[in-house]
């Protein structure tokens, strides 16, 4: 079954967030919720740069201790990381043992430092949001796609300024777990106007 599958407390869901809890209560209470601000985004994006080659429960499983690694992602925080933070987050048998991947986070970091010192704060929200497009409500997981010209757009915006560990897949994962994109099922007891920012539609058609 692809469609919406009914839990055993009687609500509908996506297929992938029925269980297990961990993914139950992700998928009711954040995935696919609008997602504003530079913190908030940066952090969503570091996490999809993390899961890259493992399962989402994975780093799921490892959010807080990610959040407590990384000061909460702090932007200014981790953008003054230096070597000896990077060996010690390398190293950290609580997060995943990536030394790139803890590279491009402190790189990215010190990145969206410097855009905000010269744009203002807001750069990476409105670069995101940018991408955000109404999308035809899908009926089962076959009509969620793996990546859109949005996702490629999004991840070429960012690789031209310099963004490491973003791709078209990775962008369009994170671009439905911030809300750009509404991908809950048609059917899903969480589908509709909650998944947007107020006064934005939400994308039915």
């Amino acid at each position: 079954m692809t469609g919406p599958v009914v839990g055993d407390d009687g609500l509908a869901r996506c297929p992938w967030g029925d269980a297990p809890q961990d993914y139950r209560s992700y998928h009711d209470t954040e995935w696919g919720r609008a997602v504003r601000g530079d913190s908030a985004i940066f952090e969503r994006l570091c996490l999809e740069a993390y899961q890259a080659g493992l399962s989402w429960l994975t780093i799921l499983r490892r959010r807080e201790a990610f959040r407590a690694a990384y000061a909460d992602f702090d932007i200014e925080v981790v953008a003054a990381f230096d070597n000896s933070d990077i060996e010690r987050l390398a190293s950290d048998p609580a997060l995943i043992r990536h030394r790139g991947k803890v590279e491009a986070v402190v790189g990215n970091a010190r990145l969206l430092s410097q855009w905000r010192a010269e744009e203002g704060e807001g750069v990476l929200d409105a670069l995101v949001w940018s991408c955000a497009t109404p999308n035809p409500v899908p009926r089962s997981l076959a009509d969620v796609p793996a990546q859109t010209t949005e996702s490629l757009r999004l991840a070429q915006l960012l690789r031209r300024r310099g963004w490491r560990f973003i791709g078209p897949t990775s962008a369009y994962a994170a671009m439905q777990a911030m809300g750009v994109v509404d991908d809950h099922l048609e059917g899903c007891h969480v589908r509709g106007g909650a998944t947007r920012p107020p006064g934005e539609s939400s994308g039915r058609r």
